[in-house]
């Protein structure tokens, strides 16, 4: 099950704004001894057109859209990333 963890501001060349949603898997490990036990997966990405995103690290990001050849470099100055 994927839960919505935040949203990250990003930016493209031109100054164009990209909204980001990231999203974390998180798996219901609760037992009878350790009820209420979860544990988070690594985190995926997407717009909110739902394009494909990929973290490049830091604060760069790339945005796939569905008919264009390369990916779109974006970046944030969301200080978790920078």
């Amino acid at each position: 099950m994927s839960e919505h963890e935040r949203t990250i501001l990003a930016f493209d060349e031109a100054g164009n704004e990209y909204f980001i949603d990231m999203f974390v898997s998180v798996r219901d490990l609760s037992d009878l001894q350790h009820a209420g036990a979860t544990g988070s997966g690594l985190p995926s990405f997407r717009t909110r057109e739902g394009h494909a995103v990929t973290h490049l690290g830091g604060g760069e990001f790339a945005v796939t859209v569905p008919g264009e050849e390369q990916s779109l470099t974006v970046r944030t100055q969301d200080s978790d990333f920078v």
